[in-house]
């Protein structure tokens, strides 16, 4: 702590207050060796600064200076203790260094550059002047809670979109060497006249087909199988509501298709006329089936 001496102590031998103040040696005014009389008036205050002297009077008024060097927190030219906006520039600062290590713009799908130059972000509809802007905004509260949602929204949606399948079925392979040689011939029922006549010739039979597939090479124990299919479930050509397919396989061969008119076919076990039948003879290697359009 140092003290700062009035300059009236020094030029009036008596205080305003009327006390005595720092009364001088009586060998300091005829003795010109005296360190203080040797040295000019103005320097005198410098000297009791720096080597100051046990004061007791009320004149003397103590001054408190303030330590630059040794106060906590800081040095002296450091710029002094960071307050709350320094360490939110700071923060967004590292975010962005942070994000640019780790994210690629080029890949992001939710950035988007306007007309104006400025980035937007299509996920929280935010605006962002550059790239570091943005960058520090993908790593905020905000765009990480949007993704959140996001991924939740999406997993719901598939979830409800994608119908549980059950037990997946190993698609067979094998090579295949050709198509085999098949024969198609179309039937219709026969009607008695008397019937045909008794309800004015109005009265037709059934029509159908007859399938015959020779299969020589068919592997060894297999029976030929067959289906209909739609127009929408073949891949082959542009789907037509008109037509629908007969689908035959048989191990080795290539599976053939047969298109025939889109009608309601009969069902081969309801069928009480046996117009309906199938029936594969493994010494001739032959399957031959056929099937009748319901009218």
């Amino acid at each position: 702590m140092t003290y700062r001496i009035p300059a009236h102590v020094w030029r009036e031998p008596w205080c305003a207050e009327g006390t005595r103040s720092l009364p001088r040696r009586p060998e300091a005014r005829s003795s010109p060796e005296d360190p203080i009389n040797s040295v000019p008036r103005h320097s005198r205050v410098i000297q009791v600064l720096l080597h100051p002297r046990p004061l007791t009077n009320s004149c003397v008024t103590p001054v408190h200076i303030m330590d630059y060097q040794n106060r906590v927190g800081s040095k002296f030219g450091g710029g002094g203790v960071a307050g709350a906006s320094e360490a939110n520039v700071d923060r967004r600062e590292r975010l962005r260094k942070l994000a640019l290590e780790t994210i690629d713009l080029a890949k992001d799908p939710y950035i988007l550059r306007n007309h104006l130059g400025s980035l937007e972000c299509r996920l929280c509809l935010t605006l962002h002047t550059n790239e570091g802007s943005y960058l520090a905004h993908t790593q905020g509260k905000k765009h990480q809670t949007n993704l959140a949602r996001r991924a939740a929204r999406d997993l719901k949606d598939s979830s409800l979109s994608v119908a549980p399948t059950g037990q997946q079925v190993q698609k067979r392979m094998w090579l295949k060497i050709g198509r085999p040689g098949y024969r198609v011939t179309k039937v219709r029922e026969k009607i008695d006249p008397a019937d045909a006549y008794g309800a004015g010739g109005q009265i037709q039979g059934k029509e159908g087909m007859l399938v015959q597939i020779h299969l020589p090479q068919i592997k060894e124990g297999q029976v030929p199988r067959k289906r209909f299919m739609s127009a929408w479930e073949q891949r082959k050509e542009p789907p037509n509501k008109a037509f629908q397919y007969l689908i035959v396989a048989a191990e080795p061969y290539e599976t053939v298709a047969f298109r025939i008119p889109a009608r309601e076919i009969e069902d081969e076990h309801d069928d009480v006329t046996g117009w309906n039948w199938s029936h594969w003879d493994p010494e001739t290697k032959q399957f031959s089936f056929q099937f009748m359009f319901k009218q």
